[in-house]
């Protein structure tokens, strides 16, 4: 299968029925780079919890500040990658908040997708596997004010920062290697979950099938921006709602 683009924005896949090719939007070993970081991380937390991230969620500020700041250097990294193709960001992120209503749509779609997917079929696959959150999730949640701030910090960067990585780059190199629309939304979903191994693999799976949904929406909407929203909820609220519950 292959996709046309749009031509308001050439980066957005449109369908797969044309049969025009995928592009890639870096190099091949730009994206090797990319993979290992992400996946580097990840094999480090299921190796050993207490390595994720310097020595474990012991001291949250300092766990919390590493995420960020490493995300963000993999996003720019992305963004120097992709602008040597003529790429922008804001060609990955695709969509545009011209009116107020169009911010607001976008938020509504997020918050539909959340409670349908998020709560609906994601918690469904989870109990289907018995997943449960391992020591490692437990001891990751904030307690304080200041922790709070920078656990919600850290949940706004994780929007931004993961769907432009996995949605946005990862999807449409996935899409120009594979020719297919499709084949992308899955490979994008399992490299989600596999950059979570902290977590255990259960729910590794678990995240794998909530990143392809997030990009079925992304092929939907043909814009990262309800994804972001969700991600941010989703990651905002379980984190503060957890903390909450635990303490």
């Amino acid at each position: 299968m292959s996709a046309t683009y749009s031509a308001s924005n050439p980066m957005i896949p449109m369908d797969d029925t044309h049969g025009s090719p995928h592009h890639a939007i870096a190099p091949a070993w730009h994206t090797v780079v990319v993979l290992l970081a992400m996946f580097g991380l990840s094999a480090a937390g299921a190796i050993s919890p207490k390595l994720f991230p310097l020595g474990g969620w012991h001291n949250h500020a300092a766990g919390y500040t590493f995420i960020i700041v490493f995300e963000w250097i993999v996003a720019l990294f992305i963004a120097w990658g992709v602008k040597r193709q003529g790429v922008s960001i804001s060609d990955l992120i695709g969509g545009k908040w011209a009116r107020p209503r169009d911010f607001f749509r976008d938020l509504g779609i997020a918050i539909g997708f959340f409670l349908v997917c998020g709560v609906g079929v994601v918690s469904g696959v989870g109990h289907l596997l018995k997943a449960a959150p391992n020591q490692a999730v437990r001891s990751m949640f904030p307690h304080g004010l200041t922790e709070i701030a920078l656990w919600l910090l850290m949940s706004l960067t994780a929007g931004f920062c993961e769907e432009l990585i996995f949605r946005g780059y990862l999807h449409r190199q996935f899409a120009a290697l594979t020719n297919s629309v499709w084949a992308a939304i899955v490979l994008q979903g399992l490299s989600f979950g596999a950059a979570h191994g902290y977590q255990g693999w259960k729910l590794m799976v678990v995240i794998a099938v909530y990143g392809s949904l997030f990009g079925v929406l992304v092929q939907w909407r043909r814009s990262l921006r309800p994804g972001m929203m969700t991600h941010f909820i989703q990651d905002g609220l379980w984190g503060v709602v957890a903390g909450y519950l635990m303490r």
